[in-house]
């Protein structure tokens, strides 16, 4: 059974940092894309980040770029999303998600099979 299992959320004021880690079991992702969601409170799903098997190809919402950084450590099975300067706009549940397809990079919610359950970022003003 494939398990995202998210980590390193909270509350924190603007312009501060996080590091989200998501750690996945049950199958290897090393060859398939892990991504970045967020869904704030009234609003749909957002993409935030994506990132390929082996981490040659990364994406970022406009919104995010500049500040976040998504990283993979293929050995743990793990996903990192490092968040720098945060804004109360960044407030928001996270969440991980992994295609079970391989050699592509989804930026849609849609085309991502397996999700974590949510960590709260919360961005006090």
């Amino acid at each position: 059974q494939v398990q995202l299992v998210e980590s390193g959320g909270g509350l924190v004021q603007v312009g501060d940092s996080l590091r989200l880690s998501c750690a996945a079991s049950g199958r290897t992702f090393s060859s398939s894309a892990m991504a970045w969601f967020r869904q704030a409170p009234g609003k749909d799903r957002e993409f935030v980040a994506a990132i390929s098997g082996g981490g040659g190809t990364i994406y970022y919402a406009d919104s995010v770029k500049g500040r976040f950084t998504i990283s993979r450590d293929n050995a743990k099975n793990t996903v990192f999303l490092q968040m720098n300067s945060l804004k109360p706009e960044d407030t928001a549940v996270y969440y991980c998600a992994a295609e079970a397809a391989i050699y592509n990079v989804a930026l849609r919610a849609s085309e991502y099979d397996y999700w974590g359950q949510g960590t709260q970022v919360t961005v006090s003003a």
